[in-house]
């Protein structure tokens, strides 16, 4: 479970409620609790006793993306102000698209402009730390994973302004013809295991200290898309945030978020839409360079067909009901499996794994599909609600474990926000499991760590879904249903014939369940000409796709094609280790980095004043809060013992019992008035 830091202090009056609320929930002393637990551990944040330190120097967020058929290049600016009347260092810890390829860092200082250089990663930690103690104001970019970064800023004055500006560019894919814009606004919690523990894997990011449910950080948030289609854009909408819309012309379109979004930084930021007018086809991009030359492939998958065969299957559903999951997030995960396990099939059979920290098993083995083994098992579901910790790897293991029948095909739906901080651990837990079955990850909420989900599925050939509330619950089950008796493509080959490539990613294609493109990446050199050739096998029978290359599809100065390949690499060299164990692609992943100016878990950006603005260096370290993802409840972040000073369990339970008791005396004398 989370733990709350020291620096827990609540305020007299209106949050009396929570502190009662908090300590009567999950208690544990804090001398059960290691220094280095508490340590890293997330925790609520409230206002500062130190009025001369400015706890919130983010000031403001400024989004602007630019979409340009299948690529989005992103621009993102973290304002920074000093408030106070101390000197002080800014940490942040922000979330990223899975997919972005993190390009370049300049900052702003007043009128100077710093632009940021790409280190090996404990090169520029060293060198921030230098400039730090010398009273230089300096910026560090670091990824923690591929979808959590963290930004540390050094010697930032009283009055001081300081735009940091980050760029990246992602590649866009249409799924059953939907394409998605994808901007996460804020990390959810994430659950990191009791010391010692094979879940006590967090880093000192996951450390974040967190405002109570419902509180707004009080920076502003701006986001604005411009989209360019080479036909016409049809259907943009979002479904997380109000939007503007102004369709300057059929193919052309700008979103900003509506006056009116409310706080708009606390959810991810989803735009949808569509093209029209014409179905997607298969294609080639080329970019000539002066060293390199890159290219991409997108293939469009068959036509969707249903499938003829009727596959008894078996389902093993593994539902997180921790903590984080309380409220809304678990509310729709139990419609989900509603859906899911009431329309199951007599020929199938079942599972039902609930887990937090620890699990319960609806059976040994799983069950026929009748309809009084669905009713058990609803009611098996109805009668949790969240709480605890997030023991996902045991949780896995477990359903992993459950004996097979050999004649049904097995798939694992795991249904879960994410919030766990053992990512690499569960890819190869699964990856290690491939023979037993494909896995499909259900993603809950508003902000969930798309990285496990995405990732869970790709490790085990399956497909991701998110559900961002209960309606798309329905959506999203109806969606799994209609995919999971085979692929819309299966063992796909792809071939290039009179085009020398190398470099190519993947090596291997995977079947493909959802309908979308298959992406290659890779390098070509001599002369842009002659085809790729597709095939596979789909569900109406032997598929095959031939595209044309021809000279004048070369362009030069595409840089995205080049950022894009080298972040694929990057990605599946990390998945290789990830399977094979320790850091054995440490080296190569590092030179990517290096050579493509990139962000990678072993390159960090770093940017350095050279003026000495600050002699005397000893400036305040600050933390900045970030607010509970929406729909995530306080049980996110479990029990609560404060450490310094460290009050006696007893008397945390006396305070709370005096609340109460000063509560249920102001209720009554309401009454009797």
């Amino acid at each position: 479970m989370f733990h709350y830091s020291s620096t827990f202090r609540i305020s007299v009056g209106r949050r009396l409620v929570l502190l009662v609320a908090l300590v009567l929930s999950q208690p544990v002393l804090a001398s059960e609790q290691s220094a280095a637990e508490r340590s890293e551990s997330p925790y609520f944040a409230v206002q500062s006793d130190d009025p001369t330190v400015d706890r919130l120097p983010l000031k403001a967020t400024r989004v602007e993306a630019r979409v340009l058929g299948v690529i989005a290049d992103v621009r993102v600016v973290q304002q920074y102000r000093n408030e106070g009347t101390r000197a002080l260092e800014a940490r942040y810890v922000f979330p990223g698209s899975t997919r972005a390829a993190v390009y370049g860092m300049t900052v702003r200082l007043g009128e100077r402009e710093l632009q940021a250089q790409i280190r090996e990663k404990q090169k520029a930690q060293k060198e921030y730390q230098q400039a730090k103690s010398a009273g230089k104001t300096a910026a560090l970019l670091e990824q923690h994973r591929e979808n959590v970064f963290q930004m540390n800023v050094a010697n930032i004055l009283p009055g001081d302004v300081v735009d940091v500006e980050l760029r990246y560019t992602e590649l866009l894919l249409p799924t059953d013809g939907v394409y998605s814009f994808i901007f996460p606004t804020v990390v959810g919690p994430r659950y990191n295991g009791s010391a010692g523990s094979e879940s006590d894997k967090a880093g000192s990011w996951a450390s974040t200290p967190y405002l109570p449910e419902g509180e707004a950080t009080g920076d502003a948030f701006s986001l604005a898309v411009e989209l360019q289609s080479p036909v016409r854009l049809a259907d943009i909408r979002s479904p997380s945030h109000k939007i503007e819309l102004q369709q300057t012309t059929p193919s052309q379109a700008k979103v900003s978020l509506g006056a009116d979004a409310g706080q708009s930084n606390n959810r991810d930021f989803i735009l949808d839409y569509r093209l029209s007018g014409a179905s997607f086809e298969s294609g080639v991009l080329l970019s000539k360079g002066t060293e390199e030359n890159f290219f991409l492939a997108l293939i469009a998958p068959p036509a969707k067909v249903k499938s003829k065969m009727l596959v008894p299957r078996e389902y093993i559903f593994v539902v997180d009901i921790s903590g984080s999951m309380h409220g809304f997030p678990l509310d729709t995960a139990k419609r989900l499996l509603k859906n899911l396990v009431g329309s199951l099939r007599p020929v199938d059979s079942f599972n039902v794994l609930l887990f937090s920290g620890s699990s319960t098993m609806l059976a040994a083995e799983s069950r026929a599909a009748t309809t009084a083994n669905i009713a058990t098992a609803l009611d098996m579901l109805d009668t949790r609600m969240g709480s605890g910790g997030t023991e996902l790897l045991p949780a896995l293991r477990k359903a992993l474990a459950v004996p097979s029948d050999p004649e049904r095909a097995r798939s694992f739906v795991v249904v879960t926000d994410g919030f766990v901080s053992v990512e690499r651990e569960s890819f190869e837990l699964v990856r290690n499991n491939l023979d037993k079955a494909n896995m499909f990850a259900f993603g809950i909420g508003s902000s969930v760590n798309r990285q496990l989900i995405e990732g869970l599925a790709r490790a085990g050939q399956g497909e991701p879904f998110i559900i961002l509330n209960e309606a798309s619950a329905d959506e999203q089950a109806e969606r799994f249903r209609q995919m999971i008796d085979a692929p819309v493509l299966a063992s796909p080959q792809v071939r290039f014939d009179g085009l020398e490539v190398y470099d190519v990613e993947p090596v291997a294609l995977p079947d493909l369940f959802a309908q979308r493109p298959l992406v290659v990446f890779g390098k070509w050199r001599g002369e842009a000409r002659g085809s790729l050739q597709v095939e596979g096998r789909g569900a109406a029978g032997p598929y095959r796709v031939e595209v044309q290359i021809k000279p004048e599809m070369a362009s030069a100065g595409n840089r995205a094609l080049g950022y894009l390949w080298a972040r694929h690499k990057v990605a599946s060299l990390t998945d290789q280790e990830t399977l094979e164990g320790g850091y054995v692609h440490s080296q190569a992943i590092l030179d990517l980095g290096l050579k493509y100016s990139l962000l990678t878990p072993y390159t960090s950006f770093i940017a350095v004043d050279e003026r000495v603005r600050n002699p005397n260096p000893a400036a305040a370290s600050v933390k900045q809060a970030l607010p509970l993802p929406q729909g995530v409840s306080n049980q996110a972040i479990g029990a609560v013992v404060s450490s310094t000073p460290e009050p006696s369990a007893w008397l945390m339970l006396l305070i709370a019992a005096l609340g109460m008791g000063w509560l249920s005396r102001q209720h009554a004398r309401q009454e009797q008035e």
